[in-house]
Parts: C-alpha cells; structure tokens; sequence
C-alpha cells in the first residue's frame, strides 16, 4: 500500500480553486477590456511612414476638434489608449502614433539622442508631419498631448505653430516651456513623480501667479491662450499616470474649456487600467497550480545549493566588476538604444557568476542526481508558451507594442545570448539543496544595484537605463514567482532559467527604441 503525504489532498484543493479563482479574473478582465473600445470607432494609416491610428466617436459625424497624442520612451501608441479612448468618446478625434524606431515604425530613430538638434529634432519634425495629416481630419481645430520624452517634443511643435489651441504634458520635463508658449498648457504628474511634480509646478510658476503656484488652481486668462495648470494624479507613478482617472478626466475638461466645449458632470472614461491589473493578477495566480502540470526534470533537485558563506562572493563581486569593466569595453554594436549594453551587462554579469560559482565550489563534490533532458525540455517549451499566450498577448494588445515585428528579431536573437548567459548562471546560483534561503531575492537586489553603478559611471550614455528599471523590477518579481514554482516542481534550474532569458530577450526586443548607428 503506498503511503500518501499528509495535506497533499488539501493541497490540490487549494491549487484547484485558486486555479478557477484565476480563470474567472481573467476571464471578467478580457470581457472588460474587450469594452474598452465601446462608443468608438478606429482607422489605421499611415503618413511618410509613421503609423497611425484615429479614434471618432460611433454616434456623431459631426466635425470635431483633432487631439494629436504621442507616447514616451520605448512606449507606443497601445500605451496612450486611455486618452484617446476618452477624448474620443466626449466627441473628440484622437490620433496616436509610433515614433521612429518605437513599437510598429520600421524607421530607426536618426540624430544624436543628446543634443536638441539630434534626434530631438526628428521627432519634432515627425510629430509636425503627423499633425498636419491629422488637422485635416477634424474641424480645424487641433490640441497636443503627450507624455514622458513626447512632453518636451510636443512643446517644441506647439511653440512653432499658431495652431495649437492646447498642450496637455503629461509627466513633464522641458526646457522650452517659457511664460508666454505653449498655448494653455496642463501638466499633469503623478502623485508619486516627486521631481516631474516640482517639474509642473515650476513650469506653472513661469506665469504672472504666486510665487508659490499650487496644483489643481488654473492660472492666466484660458480664453486668451496664456493658462497654466498644475495637475496632481493621486497614487500614481510614470506609467500608472496615463491610467488614473484624474489624469483623463482633467485633460478632457482642459480640452474642453480650451475649445469652449462643455464637459459632461460625469464623463465618459477609459477604465482600462484596474482591468489590467486583474488581467495580470489571474495570469500570475494561474501559473502557481499549472506549474503542478510540470514534468520532474531533476531528482533530487539540481543547482549550486550555496549558504550564505559561500554565496557572498558570486553575489558581491558580478555586480561591482561588471559595471567597472564595461565602462572600458564598446558596446555600441545593436541598432538600440541601451538595449545593447543592456545584453551585454546581462552576458558579463552571467559570466562571472559562472566563474564565481566554479571557484566557491572548487573541490566540492555535489550530490549524483538524475536528470531527464525530455522532461528539461518539455517544461521549458511549456513555460514558453505560457509565457507568450499568457503575457505577451495581452500586454500587445491592451498595454503596449509587446511583438518583436520583423526587423527587431535579430536584436532579440542578439539579446538573447546575453539573458541565456546571465539567467542560467543566476538560476543555478540561488537554487539546489542548502540554497540561502533569499538567496533569488539578493541576487536580483545586485544585479540592480550593478545597473546603478553603471549609470553613475556613464550617465549621458546610459541614464535611460533609470527609465525602465521599475520595469525591470516588475519583470524579476513576477518572473522569481515563476522560477520558484517551477523549480519547486521540476527540481532543475535551467527550466525556468531558460524560461526567464527568453522573457527578457522578448521584451526588449519588442520595446527598446531602434536607432540608425
């Protein structure tokens, strides 16, 4: 008679309706997102090759004012759908785009990306383009909004063109901004933005106002061109702002007022955001009984199996050499912003903590296990493909450009060198019998802190790289769940190492701005 272990049939209970709770919050997440698109209508074109999506309301005809909406860095005109969505339903027509070298646009982004008369002026001039294809489309009348990177580049076009009624900036930082132009400018920030709130409120203060302007009061004359306002959005930060409702409901009545068009007591708003969230929640929830489906690929468990003794050196020192040593080697080979370095660091880091590893376990002798590479192999192809319908998919479709298109799939073949390298040899580090327990945790603490020591060293070249960090961050923690679920299971690190690297490679591929070396 075999023995079964204690609590083992709770615990697939519990696996069982966590897994049905999961199924029915994406579920209801889906049907809501599917709604997002209710009361409007959406056309694609294109003009000079920059593609385009214009956003009409369904129920109206009628000539409208036209709202030109640009993303920010390594974003895409998916991520400014909230805005458009809600100035389309209130009767407006929105118009989002891909700028050069970012989410469809197959043209590298040209120009030095530190100099104003670089690839500023590009996309000030892309951004121009874009508007004069999309004033046509309206009565006339035409507003910019925009947010991050876009903020300073929509400045500049309003500040050339006696056109623009109003300028929504949404996570401001610009130099151009002056007391006299733009025309009835908004910053909007987000409550936990502490230096792009200072930002707007400084850009507030350029008017004839107090000397200490506050956020929410409306100052100069509207009608007349010279208004500055101050937006806070609460309990937001630098992506989260373009989803708070706050956000959408005073760029709507900013619109509005700037056009002498009433607004609605209760408007009419893009409620993506929650849903995404729930979206994401029930994919994460999900993968944890899933991953009970997994093959055993290692038994006993496999891995470095390091205390904190012996684990202190492939912690510390990957992470204090490898920004040191790539501060002396070129790195400029990848037509992407950062994103070379960035597999490059992933590849260096890796290859030291290899190193390290061999040297703490140097005459160790580990524990014979057996390993079945049919069941490696399976795992992994099934947590790719887990990782692809149940997280790519959405996040392309309801969040932001998330598909490497054609002429991004040698960067991620590049890329993904360097995340095979780093995760295979971090995945084996923190895993196997006697592993420091928050040993996974520390690991991806260095490789942040690794990261900051390389902006320090060569800030103009890689301060983008502070951009996407909370990105990154997100990244490790969904995926260290991930990880520790499918070891727990398969008893190998290289599944979900494998896993993790693809992930990574994935998403920088499809995000990080092309540009023309």
């Amino acid at each position: 008679m075999t023995m079964r272990e204690p609590g083992r049939p709770a615990l697939g209970w519990i696996r069982l309706l966590l897994g049905g709770l999961a199924v029915v919050a994406i579920g209801v997440a889906l049907a809501q997102l599917q709604d997002t698109r209710r009361g409007v209508t959406t056309e694609s074109m294109a003009v000079d090759g920059t593609p385009m999506t214009v956003f009409r309301p369904v129920q109206t005809g009628a000539a409208a004012p036209v709202v030109v909406i640009a993303h920010g860095f390594a974003g895409s005109q998916q991520l400014m759908q909230p805005f458009a969505v809600t100035l389309a339903r209130a009767g407006y027509v929105a118009v989002t785009f891909d700028f050069a070298g970012h989410g469809a646009n197959p043209k590298p982004l040209t120009g030095s990306i530190s100099r104003e008369d670089g690839a500023t002026r590009r996309l000030v001039d892309e951004t121009a383009r874009v508007a004069d294809r999309a004033r046509g489309l309206g009565d006339g009348r035409l507003a910019l909004l925009g947010h991050s990177m876009a903020t300073d580049i929509i400045v500049r076009v309003a500040q050339s063109r006696a056109d623009v009624a109003a300028t929504v900036a949404v996570s401001m930082f610009s130099p151009a901004v002056t007391a006299a132009s733009p025309r009835n400018l908004l910053v909007v920030a987000g409550e936990w933005e502490g230096g792009l709130r200072r930002e707007a409120l400084r850009a507030v203060g350029l008017v004839s106002a107090p000397a200490s302007p506050e956020a929410g009061v409306t100052y100069g004359d509207i009608a007349a061109g010279s208004a500055r306002r101050a937006a806070v959005s609460p309990r937001a930060e630098h992506v989260g702002v373009l989803y708070n409702e706050t956000s959408l409901s005073e760029a709507l009545a900013w619109l509005d007022a700037s056009f002498g068009q009433p607004t609605a007591a209760n408007p009419d708003l893009d409620g993506r955001g929650v849903w995404i969230l729930l979206l994401l929640l029930g994919v994460v929830v999900l993968a944890s009984p899933l991953s009970a489906l997994l093959p055993r690929a290692a038994s006993p468990p496999v891995g470095a199996g390091l205390g904190w003794r012996r684990i202190a050196l492939p912690l510390i020192l990957p992470a204090l050499l490898t920004p040191v040593v790539l501060r002396f080697v070129p790195t400029n080979f990848l037509p992407v912003i950062v994103g070379d370095y960035l597999a490059v660091h992933f590849a260096a880091y890796g290859v030291l903590t290899a190193l390290c590893i061999a040297f703490v376990q140097r005459g160790r002798t580990s524990p014979r296990s057996t390993v079945s590479r049919g069941a490696l192999a399976t795992g992994t192809l099934a947590l790719l493909l887990f990782g692809l319908v149940a997280l790519a998919w959405p996040i392309h479709s309801y969040v932001t450009a998330f598909v490497p298109t054609g002429h991004r799939l040698p960067l991620f073949a590049a890329t993904l060198v360097g995340t095979l390298i780093y995760f295979l040899a971090d995945e084996w580090l923190t895993r196997g019998a006697g592993a420091a327990r928050g040993a996974y945790l520390a690991s991806k603490l260095a490789f942040l802190v690794s990261l900051g020591l390389a902006v320090a060293l060569d800030f103009q070249r890689l301060f983008f790289l502070l951009i996407i960090v909370p990105v990154i961050v997100l990244f490790f923690l969904v995926y260290g769940l991930f990880s520790a679920w499918a070891f727990r299971r398969s008893g190998h690190p290289f599944m979900a190492g494998i896993a993790n690297a693809f992930a990574f490679a994935w998403a920088i591929a499809a995000t990080f701005p092309l540009v023309a070396r």
